[in-house]
């Protein structure tokens, strides 16, 4: 393996212990000292469901969080409605598309209640600002915690 690699990984244990021991927090109150940038978790009591990156943790757990957030700012949300509904394969045509499944009404009441339940949700997260370990960090947690809802498809 790569050495600088190797270094990298090595050192993501430490930053994954203190993650899972942080005092969890809820979408509905976030707390004003969250860090700027790092990795967050989703977890619905005892299963870790879901773990980002981000540049901006306070704005993009509230844009996972907020009631009128759309299929493009509460993507986990998206993907437990998509689950909850049986509709799981992405279309690249208007018919079926992101846009067009939020407005279905069937599928647009699923994408309300997984935001509601993303928001009750348990949220944890920990500060990394170089960019280069934030991406393995958020890989390696999602590994280790089999998060779900995480498969890193482009």
């Amino acid at each position: 393996m790569n050495e600088i690699f190797r270094t990298h990984v090595d050192a993501m244990e430490p930053s994954f212990k203190a993650l899972l021991e942080m005092v969890p927090i809820s979408g509905s109150r976030l707390p004003s000292d969250i860090p700027l940038r790092g990795i967050y978790l989703f977890s619905d009591g005892d299963p870790h469901l879901y773990v980002g990156r981000s540049t901006r943790i306070r704005k993009r757990l509230q844009a996972h969080c907020r009631p009128s957030s759309g299929h493009n700012s509460a993507t986990f949300a998206f993907r437990i409605a998509r689950q909850n509904t049986g509709i799981l394969e992405a279309t690249y045509s208007k018919k079926g598309s992101r846009a067009e499944l939020e407005k279905d009404s069937v599928f647009g009441r699923a994408f309300q209640d997984a935001k509601t339940r993303v928001r009750a949700m348990d949220i944890r997260y920990i500060e990394e600002n170089d960019p280069m370990r934030q991406a393995i960090l958020e890989m390696y947690v999602a590994l280790s915690l089999a998060t779900p809802y995480n498969d890193f498809d482009n």
